[in-house]
């Protein structure tokens, strides 16, 4: 049985993901008008200040559970960062397989087969970099950069096969900021141990 800790864990991220939004694609649309409920730690606001941070709002919003605000270091703010990464993309490849069974264009399919695999990748490699970060933050780094290209071209099939899902195009918008929120931690991280790698 699980530790009370990852239980709690775990429970804080499904309601945070859940609660992001009342729409079907709950976990990957947040709320935009909802101020935060919890004063952030100086980490959240230094990772959220980062250079690679394209929305600082949205990292402030998805870093406001107890448990990342509570984070001692940034090993394991990176740590957290990478388990809601792999959330976001777990509900949106959920999204994604929901949509392919409604009848659809050949180009369409296509499309939405593409961003399947472009999410099952990313989850592969968000959980794949939270092993990463103490060991070698520099792999890490280069891990959680390249989903980024998968998700854009998930995003650019979208577009060419002219799926007119907006939450979809949002979601992939979300996705990407994850990623950014990846690249800043394993930055941060590589910088704090420059010696080590």
């Amino acid at each position: 049985m699980a530790p009370p800790n990852q239980l709690c864990l775990v429970l804080v991220i499904f309601l945070s993901v859940f609660s992001l939004s009342s729409l079907s694609t709950s976990a990957i649309i947040p709320k935009a008008n909802v101020s935060l409920s919890i004063p952030s730690s100086q980490l959240v606001e230094n990772l959220c200040n980062g250079k690679a941070i394209p929305n600082r709002r949205f990292c402030l919003k998805a870093l406001s559970t107890p448990e990342v605000i509570a984070a001692m270091d940034t090993t394991q703010l990176g740590t957290l960062i990478m388990k809601l990464g792999a959330a976001n993309a777990k509900a949106s490849l959920n999204v994604y397989n929901e949509i392919i069974k409604k009848p659809g264009s050949p180009q369409a399919l296509k499309a939405l087969n593409c961003c399947v695999e472009a999410y099952k990748y990313a989850i592969l490699s968000f959980e794949m970099v939270s092993s990463e970060l103490v060991e070698d933050p520099q792999t890490a780094n280069y891990d959680v950069a390249v989903i980024g290209p998968e998700i854009a071209n998930c995003e650019k099939e979208l577009i060419n096969a002219k799926v007119q899902a907006h939450r979809l195009l949002a979601g992939n918008r979300f996705m990407k900021y994850y990623v950014s929120m990846g690249y800043e931690i394993t930055s941060t991280l590589e910088l704090e141990n420059p010696n080590e790698y």
